[in-house]
């Protein structure tokens, strides 16, 4: 790779990728939308001319397929935006991005090593802080492990496809990569700040063979696609189906309520966070809902909107969801929540995994509230930015 246009064309790489992924996954999206669509309506008749009661119609078809569904209607987008990535790294070109930004890194006084694990935070950061085992002392440990949760992990694609294919339809790619971008920025300047009040004299480099570029095999493409859909629908399956019940609930209670009302349980949790947010845009109650639950997984947070607004996976301009969230939104505010869910607290079971590298709660309370806090400052600054500059 060039040292000078090595990286502006990875971020082209990366831009392509997102163009691609949007491109070819919008047909199959459709498909699965209406899929869910038919399965809702089907299954509402059917219980209806069986005597169900509404309340346990509305948990399946606005409880189970709304908030599973609308997180399945990304598998698509997973897949293919796996798909290239896996391209990338078999035919040798992400090795070499790592060397090369490697230089960058201990040009900004930063370590080599640790770019190993944080690029596999991409995918997801549990493995990500995992991997910091590798580096060779606790400082660069404790140094990577409080950097990785800055990385955008894969669990936080649906919630920017959701939005960028409402808000953002004519720039997808564009949107979604200047996120990938800030994740990184944001991950190079925090660690610079903790390489001064955490660590001192760190100077390691990277070693690392290059392997020669070759042709990628479609049985290995095949293998990480699977084992990264594998695990996506394992998770909608499990704790996302848990939590869509839960949502349900929350939005149904107390009963006699008008279902996802203002005057429900998930009303109230909502009114009571919402005006923490009005500096950044979003004050809608829904929001706050959704960033609570998307503590334990950013999946959450499409699964979320979805149940509270009975969507049955159907994500598209004409549905109840689309409608809601151009209500509650501009593009600016859109952007600014997209902002705060890169960077705000990841999932709870990346902090279990930091409490565990680290053997203390301290540093999983310091990453809670560092991350909120940037969180918090960096979407303030593009949206009230963004406001003074006439974008709103």
């Amino acid at each position: 790779m060039h040292k000078y246009f090595g990286i502006p064309f990875f971020l082209f790489t990366i831009w392509l990728v997102f163009q691609a992924t949007f491109k070819f996954s919008a047909p199959l999206t459709i498909w699965i939308q209406t899929f869910f669509s038919f399965l809702s309506f089907q299954l509402g008749n059917f219980l209806t001319s069986h005597g169900v009661s509404k309340w346990f119609v509305s948990l399946f078809t606005e409880g189970i397929i709304g908030g599973v569904g609308g997180v399945l209607v990304f598998v698509p987008s997973i897949a293919i935006l796996f798909f290239l990535i896996s391209v990338l790294e078999d035919t040798g070109y992400m090795s070499r991005v790592a060397f090369i930004m490697d230089r960058l890194m201990h040009k900004l006084g930063l370590h080599g090593k640790a770019f190993i694990p944080l690029i596999i935070g991409f995918g997801c950061n549990v493995p990500g802080v995992m991997a910091t085992r590798t580096l060779e002392t606790k400082q660069e440990r404790l140094l990577t492990i409080l950097m990785s949760p800055f990385i955008s992990c894969s669990a936080r694609l649906p919630v920017y496809v959701l939005f960028v294919g409402i808000f953002f339809t004519k720039h997808q790619g564009i949107i979604i990569a200047s996120l990938y971008t800030l994740s990184i920025v944001v991950t190079i300047l925090m660690g610079l700040l903790f390489k001064k009040l955490f660590s001192k004299g760190l100077s390691t480099e990277l070693l690392i063979e290059l392997p020669p570029y070759r042709w990628p095999t479609l049985k290995n493409l095949l293998l990480h696609i699977w084992e990264k859909v594998g695990a996506f629908i394992k998770k909608a399956g499990s704790i996302i189906l848990a939590f869509s019940v839960i949502i349900w609930l929350l939005a149904s209670l107390p009963i006699g309520v008008p279902y996802a009302s203002l005057e429900s349980l998930a009303g109230t949790i909502g009114q009571t966070i919402a005006p923490v947010f009005v500096p950044l845009g979003f004050d809608n109650w829904q929001s706050g809902v959704a960033l609570t639950f998307g503590l334990v997984a950013k999946e959450v947070i499409v699964s979320t909107f979805a149940t509270l607004h009975g969507a049955t996976g159907a994500v598209t301009d004409s549905d109840l969801l689309s409608l809601a969230l151009r209500q509650y939104f501009t593009p600016l505010s859109a952007y600014s929540f997209l902002v705060f869910v890169l960077l705000y607290s990841p999932c709870v079971a990346t902090l279990a995994v930091i409490k565990k590298e680290t053997g203390s709660y301290k540093w999983v309370l310091f990453v809670i509230a560092n991350t909120l806090l940037v969180a918090y400052i960096t979407a303030l600054i593009i949206y009230q930015g963004g406001k003074l500059i006439g974008l709103n």
